[in-house]
């Protein structure tokens, strides 16, 4: 008997903040990740959004880091990347704690602020056009962004469909968990360091290396 089939759609710059920043599990198989999560699933595809992101002074190998991890991703043909902006401004924002002058205004300072721009909006809409066309039996959110609960919540109240959560968390978004998802999972230490990809692998390109300092 077949199993049920599922999508896994990965939110990816939450998933590094919240799991993988300063791990040793950053070259994470998406795919073997889903199945240890869903073990009575069959995943047939896993979407992945991040953005590409730019030199940055105090890492000047990130992005050659980067774009070693998604040739590594798109080895696996159930892998889809998506891609959205990413952008660096200058900002004048207030100083933390707050402080104020002798005028009475908040003292500021110059930041540089990274941000990455779109990934939200591609995965709802994926996560929306995939429930609607009925292209797998559940459709699984790996995020611990509150923005994505109003796609999660028409999938399930308007289309009748499963939707699954995976908080890369151990606290996990209370507005998240408010849409009622069927299946929750927590992204432990323990599924990560079984989901590591091999340490070389080849494309179509060549041959893809894990980064020494990953």
């Amino acid at each position: 008997m077949s199993r049920p089939t599922a999508i896994v759609y990965v939110d990816g710059f939450n998933l590094y903040r919240r799991a993988l920043q300063g791990s040793p599990y950053k070259w994470l198989d998406l795919v073997r990740m889903s199945e240890l999560l869903l073990r009575d699933f069959e995943i047939v595809k896993v979407r992945y959004f991040t953005a590409n992101i730019k030199h940055q002074p105090h890492d000047p190998q990130a992005p050659q880091r980067q774009q070693a991890y998604i040739r590594a991703l798109r080895a696996d043909p159930r892998i889809e990347v998506h891609l959205g902006t990413f952008r660096i401004d200058k900002r004048d924002m207030p100083v933390h704690p707050l402080e104020i002058d002798p005028d009475g205004l908040p003292v500021t300072v110059w930041v540089r602020k990274t941000e990455e721009k779109g990934s939200d909006v591609n995965l709802a809409t994926h996560l929306l056009v995939d429930g609607f066309r009925g292209s797998a039996d559940a459709f699984v959110v790996v995020s611990n962004d509150s923005d994505l609960a109003e796609p999660m919540r028409v999938l399930i109240n308007e289309f009748q469909r499963i939707v699954g959560l995976v908080a890369p968390t151990r606290q996990p978004s209370n507005v998240l968990l408010g849409t009622g998802p069927q299946i929750f999972r927590e992204l432990r230490e323990g599924v990560l360091s079984l989901a590591q990809l091999p340490a070389r692998l080849d494309d179509e390109h060549g041959r893809v290396k894990k980064p020494k300092s990953w």
